[in-house]
């Protein structure tokens, strides 16, 4: 029984660790998100994840990308821009942008709307930011500027 018990402990374990997948590089990211209409945005115009002006994809989680492109399709946008990946400059945390579970992305009144009337709004993050909850545990948070959404 209490092999069973570990077992079980184990494996419930690893779906959560595992829950948004498999850290993808760069190309991997750009490979299945471009199709897609999602494209990055930044103001330093580049991909290095050391350089807090750039958008990076090295390193986000595969469960990541696949919730962004389930955003993008089930909101009926025509593209979806992500300004926010894992470089530096962001929160750190276990689920945050550096571990691949977090990414930004520019409003968008579809989009916006989508969210706001799709999911459901809970209380205002610790700074004050309003904030909204798939079903899924996935969390949406208007930023102001963008939308600062972690996928689980």
């Amino acid at each position: 029984m209490r092999f069973i018990t570990s077992a079980l402990f184990f494996l419930s374990l690893s779906a959560y660790v595992n829950a948004s997948g498999t850290p993808l590089t760069q190309a991997q990211a750009e490979a299945k998100l471009i199709p897609n209409g999602i494209t990055a945005s930044s103001t330093g115009g580049c991909t290095d994840r050391t350089i807090s002006t750039c958008t990076s994809y090295e390193g986000i989680l595969s469960g990541t990308v696949d919730g962004v492109i389930t955003l993008k399709n089930a909101s009926g946008v025509s593209s979806l821009i992500i300004t926010g990946g894992t470089e530096v400059g962001h929160a750190g945390g276990t689920f945050s942008h550096a571990n691949g579970y977090k990414v930004d992305v520019r409003h968008q009144t579809q989009l916006d709307s989508y969210i706001t009337n799709t999911f459901t709004r809970i209380a205002n993050r610790a700074d004050g930011f309003p904030q909204w909850q798939a079903a899924s545990g996935n969390l949406y948070c208007d930023e102001g500027t963008h939308w600062d959404i972690t996928y689980f």
